[in-house]
């Protein structure tokens, strides 16, 4: 093998790297997990053409390699930008962060560019010098994009690029406050053997751009094409380095979309920015309640509304049951946008504490909308819509549910339960069914009626009657 062209193993989870393959990564403990790929060591820094004198993007690492007390350092609202949409400034603590490295992930179609490029728009309309570089797509191919989205105006640059040393000497050029690069897993180094997307090319790349963007105090945003389980393609350890992960979620046939941060050095995780896709492009949706509530039937058995937390956002949504005698020996049971896994805790939770015999029955559970929502403040909700469908009975459509649910039938508490009932009350509900022990923590609410519950038949048997 030629001199400089020797292999390594790349741990496909974390990057570890060993000399020969293994079974088990000592890092992550994955198993088959180790990749061969080639292994070139990183010039120094004098051979790429960077002094220790500070010039430059990189050298600037060099001047900020004096350590500094923490009442030197100064924040400021210039530290943050915005990026004309409040539901992606929510999930990015309030605004792009200087000198941030962000990416964004999503299934193919979902609409990361698009959004990415009207974000460069609104940028470029707020006096912000922004460079877009596509390794996927031609010029023309983004003119006719952003022909769609409207009209661009101010300093919004675009590059047709996947080598990053050029791509480092136009940045260092242009010294631009935002870049966008599209995607990383096009990017790479001439002096790593292996094909763009490898594990070291990815590593390697990212590993650039986080040093321009922290040496030079440039918000760079980088897209990551997601596998079919749904993360990020590539190592690992590409979120760990990064300091924001968004998450761009929903069905390609749907109109909605959702944006979620999963991790966030700058603001808190879990927060979501719910968008819809229009003929111009991408439109935030300010309401998502609302949204979610949109089109719900009246008087239907089986119905019933609860309000998830989402970070610090309440969100209000429609839980839907169906409860149907089997035709079969084995009933079937069928959960959309929860855990399927919880609903059968529920049900036998049902079985054993309240002596309803489902045995028999065929149940299906649908969050509306086309959120996947986790949360345990939803259990009471279910068992209400379950026992709503078997009965046949409707629940008041002007009544909220919200509460966790233990293996002991007892209604536990949840956090944020003033702000669920707020959120509530604007949307013109009128009674809330919330745990006993959250009743303590609330103040009298004008305009709603507070029910309590310390158990699941008790919960019953005040909704059902």
């Amino acid at each position: 093998m030629a001199k400089g062209k020797t292999t390594a193993f790349f741990c496909k989870e974390c990057g570890f790297e060993s000399a020969k393959w293994l079974g088990q990564c000592p890092a992550c403990k994955e198993w088959n997990t180790f990749v061969e790929e080639p292994s070139g060591k990183r010039e120094p820094a004098a051979k790429r053409g960077i002094s220790g004198k500070g010039d430059g993007i990189a050298g600037n690492q060099f001047q900020n390699a004096k350590p500094s007390r923490l009442s030197d350092i100064h924040l400021d609202e210039q530290d943050r930008m915005k990026t004309g949409y409040e539901e992606l400034d929510r999930v990015l603590g309030g605004g792009v962060v200087k000198g941030s490295l962000v990416l964004v992930g999503g299934d193919p179609g979902i609409g990361k560019s698009t959004l990415l490029l009207q974000v460069c728009r609104n940028l470029a309309a707020d006096s912000r010098k922004v460079l877009y570089i596509s390794g996927e797509e031609s010029l023309k191919q983004i003119k006719l994009r952003a022909n769609r989205i409207g009209e661009v105006k101010g300093d919004l640059l675009f590059l047709c690029e996947t080598s990053l040393e050029l791509i480092e000497h136009a940045i260092e050029e242009e010294k631009p406050d935002v870049v966008i690069i599209d995607s990383i897993q096009t990017m790479f180094r001439e002096e790593i053997s292996s094909a763009p997307g490898s594990v070291s090319q990815v590593r390697e790349s990212t590993n650039i751009l986080m040093q321009i963007a922290k040496g030079a105090g440039i918000a760079i945003f980088i897209v990551g094409h997601v596998t079919k389980e749904g993360v990020v393609a590539g190592p690992r350890v590409l979120e760990h380095m990064v300091d924001t992960v968004l998450y761009f979620e929903g069905d390609r046939s749907a109109s909605y979309r959702i944006i979620r941060g999963v991790k966030n050095r700058f603001g808190s995780t879990n927060e979501i920015g719910v968008f819809e896709m229009v003929e111009s492009g991408l439109s935030e949706v300010k309401n998502p309640s609302e949204y979610m509530l949109s089109g719900r039937p009246e008087d239907a058995s089986g119905a019933v509304v609860a309000c998830s937390m989402e970070g610090t956002r309440p969100m209000l949504l429609e839980v839907q049951a169906l409860v149907t005698p089997t035709a079969f020996g084995m009933p079937r049971r069928t959960a959309a946008g929860t855990d399927y896994n919880r609903v059968n805790l529920l049900m036998a939770v049902l079985e054993k504490r309240c002596h309803y015999d489902l045995s028999h029955f065929d149940a299906y559970v649908n969050i509306t909308g086309g959120l996947r929502m986790n949360e345990p403040a939803l259990d009471l909700a279910i068992i209400m819509a379950i026992v709503s469908s078997m009965k046949d009975k409707a629940v008041d459509p002007k009544t909220i549910i919200f509460g966790e649910v233990g293996l002991a039938g007892e209604v536990r508490a949840v956090s944020m339960v003033q702000q669920r009932v707020n959120e509530a009350k604007k949307l013109g509900f009128n009674t809330c069914v919330m745990p006993e022990i959250s009743l303590g923590k609330m103040g009298k609410v004008e305009g709603m009626r507070l029910i309590g519950a310390t158990n699941v038949r008790e919960a019953i048997m005040r909704v059902m009657g």
